[in-house]
């Protein structure tokens, strides 16, 4: 006999409430309707960010972001596990994964394991990057495209791989203000 599983109603409100916003509302291709909602589902949002189209936001109130940051296309923000800090300044390219939350390998019951992820000033995260739990990246680092990030990266590293190693050291003053805002991407 099948067993019939009702959430309360107020869960699956907000259960809906959160596909809308998932599926619906960051794929609109106006900038400004998706900062709009954006805003309204994470903690901070600093002045002149830019979410492109499909960026994934899961458990908002855990994320705090900080001035002109860009988050490229289907990017996921995923705060369940732990709070995601994020400052000024920060580019993070498509399809980048930045993960709170994970299964612990030795566990069992295939329990899950949460811890915060920093990203500090001027770091620049390139396309297809997963961030796993408990990372800190410092100021001005470079993660180069399609590294997995499984311990923290000193301010100005370049880093790259699986997982990601320090492959170089970035030159620069780190003077720009990023403000990127393409039409209907």
């Amino acid at each position: 006999m099948l067993k019939k599983i009702l959430l309360p109603p107020y869960l699956a409100a907000l259960a809906f409430k959160d596909y809308v916003f998932r599926t619906q509302l960051m794929y609109v291709p106006l900038h400004a309707v998706r900062l709009f909602f954006a805003k309204r589902t994470v903690a901070h949002v600093g002045k002149n960010c830019t979410f492109l189209i499909g960026v994934e936001i899961r458990t908002g109130q855990n994320i705090s972001v900080g001035n002109n940051c860009v988050f490229n296309k289907n990017v996921l923000l995923d705060g369940r596990g732990g709070k995601i800090s994020i400052g000024n300044n920060v580019d993070i390219a498509q399809e980048t994964n930045i993960w709170t939350l994970e299964h612990d390998v030795h566990d069992d019951y295939h329990t899950t394991r949460g811890a915060g992820v920093t990203i500090e000033d001027y770091v620049w995260v390139a396309s297809r990057v997963t961030i796993l739990p408990g990372v800190s990246i410092g100021r001005g680092a470079v993660v180069a495209a399609g590294s997995i990030v499984t311990k923290d990266v000193p301010p100005m590293a370049i880093v790259g791989g699986t997982p990601a190693k320090i492959i170089g050291t970035r030159r620069s003053g780190l003077k720009y203000t990023l403000n990127y805002r393409p039409w209907f991407r």
